[in-house]
């Protein structure tokens, strides 16, 4: 076959692709911009046109996203049952708030020491408190101090307080205290319970802050906290930086 033959033939297969192409763009054009085609040219620039406007009509019909977030955020906004929720939260608060505030007025969050002549005032005066009678010489009295100055803040439920047991000597004979520390445990006024020295603490000085703290959890003078999942050096960093020397005498202090 001639080669110049050849030659022709392809280029006007190609030719014919193309303009093949160029209908189908055509007519996709006419679908989604009609009445506006009917005078235009066929040519590559009218085609360009075509597909701009296809572009631009699809855009229109279809909302943006933002827009379609804007909306059901604004519906979530005035739901009835969100707005509740939302209250009865704010009311919850406000009501915890309220009792943490009665409580610091009546000496709870805090370590505090007391006189003999405070003492009835202060165990009748909340439903549950804690009372160490201690010595200030003795070294296992400061290891209580210790740690109950840690856990006062924490249990706001609980009246944590201390009293000189040389300067008490009528509530010392009247409670039958024949050995320091000595933590008397209080409900209404009525002393249910005590700790007497570390016997219940594994008769070790260097126990932490959580073995006291589940001592007392189990005796019911104060509540475990369900949302704390600190580890121990955590929610008590003052029990491993002030750790207080332990007595020679393993045994506890008496008075």
């Amino acid at each position: 076959m001639d080669p110049d033959s050849v030659k022709t033939t392809l280029s006007n297969l190609a030719f014919g692709n193309v303009m093949a192409a160029a209908a189908r763009d055509y007519q996709k054009g006419v679908q989604f911009v009609p009445g506006c085609l009917m005078g235009m040219a066929f040519s590559p620039q009218n085609l360009v046109q075509l597909r701009m406007r296809e572009v631009l009509a699809q855009q229109k019909a279809q909302p943006s996203s933002s827009t379609i977030e804007e909306i059901d955020l604004d519906e979530l906004m005035d739901d009835p049952e969100l707005e509740k929720l939302h209250a009865d939260r704010i009311a919850a608060l406000k009501k915890e708030a309220e009792k943490r505030q009665a409580l610091k007025k009546q000496g709870h969050g805090e370590y505090r020491e007391i006189l003999e002549g405070d003492f009835l005032g202060e165990v009748t005066g909340s439903e549950k408190v804690i009372c160490h009678f201690y010595h200030q010489e003795f070294y296992r009295c400061k290891i209580m101090d210790k740690h109950l100055k840690s856990l006062a803040p924490k249990h706001m439920d609980t009246k944590f307080i201390k009293l000189d047991a040389e300067n008490a000597p009528f509530f010392v004979t009247k409670l039958g205290i024949k050995t320091l520390p000595c933590v008397i445990l209080f409900r209404k006024g009525i002393a249910v319970d005590r700790l007497v020295g570390f016997q219940d603490l594994g008769g070790k000085d260097d126990f932490s802050t959580r073995t006291l703290e589940i001592l007392l959890v189990k005796k019911g003078i104060i509540s475990e906290k369900k949302n704390d999942e600190e580890d121990e050096d955590g929610v008590y960093p003052e029990s491993r930086r002030n750790t207080v020397r332990s007595s020679v005498d393993p045994d506890s202090d008496s008075d």
